[in-house]
């Protein structure tokens, strides 16, 4: 059902199109405004400025359509403005738009709480708190893992990207641009090797391995709280671990009373095939951590972990003005139903199998891509200097341009910048998967 907010608005047609340049005229005017009112470090990485969006199109306000291939960074997953979505949203609207669920309770917190519950990896007994941000998602974890074991270390991982609050920065592996000059930062956080098959060339034990003992031999395992990963990484690549690594990291923390939490902010959410990426890896992470595609667009967490865990915390411990807020949490509502009602678990491997085909073709045809990885609608390649894992920043910037100008937005990641990654909609067909694999090609063409 199409709410009444939606039919105001027409719809994009279902394919790219430029009709100016890009960024166009209107968009250009709104950039000086911008650059006035906003400062540089908010930056964005196409400045063509975006009236409206349905299923997998961007319509910037000169007109062009975009296929967009990042979701918003991994947020619009089941697609933009979806109608379920939309519709859930707005009748709540009416209804209640805030209370604060730690003075005045309502369903929808609690019903997303159970939802989690249910969908995220094991069958144990489970409790959620719900916050705003990715960021604030990692925070309340790594509180939760230091007021339940009662000790301060924190766990990451090379490569890792956890966000640009305070801590979440210092537990960030890429200073520029996330950290650098924001210090000084919090400690008893502690760095440590990831699996990163593409260039170490370790199996899983023996990635894992190097972990553990670094960890041990740097830090102590009695003195760690929590090991935070993803199954998955994000910004740092796409990086699928070796079969074994987290299986072997889980075993590890459980073995020595540490919380081993998963970061699923990009990962989860149907983005894989699964509803979390730990579920391809066989493990049960003690916390998960979700963001990003939970509500269809709107500002939603949630921290969601064994109940004996989430409940160390003492009563007024946890919680915030906004989070859990009616609306989103309607929206994510609607999400879940909308992955159940839809087979979007399956669609996301359709895709990632298309994706992946195309890619793989494209890596025959150019040197310059070194690694195809990724899982579902979940999708990377890794440019080199032909012949050499050397990293190969230096044609992204031109490959993400052109394929701009061509209306297909694509996002970029990896430590070296020199990770095309690809995060499209469940919304998105195989039609326009081709499109956008076929003007890649173009792209990489031009080199």
């Amino acid at each position: 059902m199409t709410d009444t907010i939606t039919a105001a608005i027409t719809l994009p047609t279902p394919q790219r199109r430029i009709v100016t340049a890009v960024p166009g005229p209107k968009s250009l005017a709104l950039h000086e405004r911008r650059l006035a009112a906003v400062p540089v470090g908010v930056n964005s990485a196409l400045p063509a400025y975006i009236a409206r969006a349905h299923g997998a199109i961007l319509v910037d306000v000169d007109g062009n359509q975009f296929l967009d291939f990042g979701s918003g960074i991994g947020v619009t997953t089941i697609g933009h403005t979806d109608d379920a979505v939309v519709a859930a949203a707005s009748e709540q609207l009416k209804r209640l738009t805030h209370a604060a669920f730690t003075i005045s309770p309502y369903e929808g917190y609690v019903r997303v709480a159970e939802l989690l519950a249910e969908h995220t990896p094991g069958t144990h007994a489970k409790k959620t708190v719900l916050q705003n941000s990715g960021a604030e998602a990692v925070e309340n974890g790594v509180k939760i893992a230091r007021k339940y074991t009662g000790r301060g270390g924190i766990a990451v991982l090379d490569h890792a990207y956890h966000g640009r609050t305070s801590l979440t920065m210092a537990m960030t592996f890429k200073a520029m641009p996330y950290a650098s000059g924001f210090g000084p930062f919090p400690g008893d956080i502690y760095r440590t090797s990831s699996s990163y098959p593409f260039h170490d060339g370790l199996s899983g034990a023996a990635a894992a391995k190097k972990t553990i003992v670094h960890l041990e031999k740097s830090v102590g395992a009695s003195d760690l709280a929590c090991l935070i990963v993803e199954p998955i990484q994000g910004e740092g690549g796409f990086q699928v671990p070796a079969e074994g690594y987290l299986p072997a990291l889980q075993e590890w923390c459980t073995a020595n009373g540490i919380v081993f939490i998963a970061d699923e902010i990009q990962s989860g959410m149907a983005r894989t095939g699964k509803y979390f990426a730990s579920e391809h890896f066989g493990i049960v992470p003690d916390l998960v951590l979700s963001a990003k595609g939970i509500a269809g667009g709107l500002p939603l967490s949630a921290i969601t972990g064994r109940a004996e865990i989430m409940d160390a915390a003492h009563p007024g411990g946890l919680g915030g003005t906004f989070g859990g807020n009616p609306v989103s949490c309607a929206a994510a509502i609607a999400v879940f139903d909308e992955i159940e009602s839809k087979g979007l678990l399956g669609r996301a491997t359709v895709i990632g199998e298309v994706l992946r085909a195309g890619l793989l073709e494209l890596q025959k045809k150019y040197d310059i891509i070194g690694d195809v990885r990724g899982i579902g609608a979940m999708q990377a390649i890794e440019l080199v200097v032909p012949g050499t894992h050397e990293h190969n920043s230096a044609a992204l910037g031109k490959i993400v341009a052109f394929a701009a100008g061509q209306g297909v937005l694509l996002l970029t990641a990896g430590t070296h910048g020199n990770v095309l990654r690809f995060l499209p909609s469940l919304a998105m067909s195989d039609d326009q998967l081709r499109d956008g694999l076929g003007v890649l090609d173009d792209a990489l063409a031009a080199l």
